[in-house]
């Protein structure tokens, strides 16, 4: 197998026995635009090692993709190499001992010194063994605002999630939907979260998804959020959208005034030659609280019975944290990079207010670090019922929350 230079320390563990080039077929769920020109910044590294990367794209994210990955490793016909999220998702996959042990790769490349922050690393460990590789950071805690929408409407671009609720009216009447949000039922929970952290604050979160307090779900501050997100159910009306990157399009296009989503949603904006401060503003945690969620994603390579793919796998672990992979990766996809020592002075105003709050330390875990995929599930669900059901109240759909909470694992 060819080596690239930057992994020749590393052929004691890759085993270069062989000259061809080894083929590993990556799946994943990045399809919108912006997602395909990231991943495709992997591909392009991939093949240029002298190797070839088939991609397994699964159109409909991940809720869709997950149950179709784990069939295929779970059946004895798994791929090369899996994308999930930090955290709890493949858990049982490496129970089962069906996930390779990438441990030596850590140790040769100095991930424990490079990754940041720490907990990122964290999430790919169990009993101290390594399963994945770590490859961006994620955070959900942002509003993103359409410039050319405030502008139609006569108004300034709000600052704060107070100052949006106060507008969304004004925005009504100049045609404009106020609030993007897609049909998938991760869309509603995962705003949800965000509402939460900028409403309740950090504390309340944490006492909610790490400690599974019940108590925090039925407090006074979580009120406040659940009747928040209730009111926001008719600032999304007129626009019917399914996808994410869609309600990302309306913003883009001026036709909805912000979107509550990841900070994946800058891979559109780039891809449609937006420009951060002038065509699209952001607001990390709403602009009620600057905080930022480490959470993001993670490549993770099944057990096969080949000695020369399971030298490529490791190759590609250790290429996917290479600093010129990282960069132009994350610089797609509009994620931070998971290396702390890589050059990002050009990067835009946004991402700087990302890289701002990480180095001041200003961090949350990911909620799918905290909480197990069921009860995401159940939460996820629970959530995009509340919000199609006008006739549903705070007050029931906090009662079921704290429900889920005080069973969840």
């Amino acid at each position: 197998m060819k080596l690239t230079t930057k992994l020749m320390a590393f052929s004691a563990i890759v085993s270069a026995s062989s000259a061809s080039a080894v083929e590993l077929e990556v799946m994943h769920w990045w399809t919108s635009g912006g997602e395909a020109a990231a991943v495709g910044k992997f591909a392009e590294a991939w093949d240029a090692s002298g190797n070839k990367w088939i991609d397994g794209a699964i159109a409909g994210g991940g809720d869709t993709a997950r149950p179709i990955m784990v069939s295929r490793i779970i059946g004895g016909d798994p791929p090369a190499a899996f994308q999930f999220n930090h955290g709890r998702q493949a858990e049982e996959l490496i129970e089962a001992g069906l996930l390779l042990d990438l441990t030596d790769v850590a140790e040769a490349e100095g991930w424990a010194d490079i990754v940041n922050p720490p907990n990122l690393l964290d999430a790919c460990t169990v009993d101290g063994r390594i399963y994945c590789a770590p490859v961006n950071i994620h955070s959900w805690q942002w509003m993103w605002l359409s410039n050319g929408a405030y502008e139609k409407a006569g108004l300034p671009v709000p600052t704060n999630w107070t100052e949006f609720s106060e507008s969304a009216g004004a925005l009504q009447d100049a045609g404009i939907t106020p609030l993007a949000m897609g049909g998938q039922s991760w869309q509603q929970n995962g705003a949800f979260g965000v509402i939460s952290v900028a409403l309740a604050g950090t504390e309340a979160w944490l006492a909610v998804n790490r400690d599974k307090s019940v108590d925090a779900v039925m407090s006074d501050e979580y009120t406040r959020v659940f009747e928040a997100f209730g009111a926001a159910r008719s600032l999304s009306e007129g626009l019917n959208v399914q996808d994410w990157n869609q309600a990302t399009a309306a913003v883009i296009n001026d036709t909805a005034g912000a979107q509550i989503m990841g900070d994946w949603a800058q891979g559109e904006f780039a891809l449609a030659g937006e420009v951060a401060g002038e065509d699209y503003s952001c607001l990390p945690g709403l602009g009620e609280v600057g905080v930022l969620q480490t959470g993001g994603d993670a490549f993770y390579f099944p057990v096969v019975d080949d000695a020369e793919i399971t030298a490529g796998q490791k190759e590609l672990a250790a290429l996917l944290l290479s600093p010129p992979v990282q960069v132009s990766f994350n610089s797609a996809k509009g994620s931070l990079p998971v290396r702390g020592d890589v050059d990002l002075t050009t990067v835009n105003e946004c991402t700087q207010k990302g890289l701002d709050l990480l180095a001041a330390g200003a961090t949350l875990p990911a909620g799918e670090t905290l909480l197990s995929p069921d009860t995401v599930t159940q939460l996820n669900d629970l959530m995009t019922e509340f919000w199609n059901t006008p006739s549903m109240t705070a007050a029931e759909v906090q009662s079921a929350y704290a429900d889920i909470i005080a069973d969840a694992d």
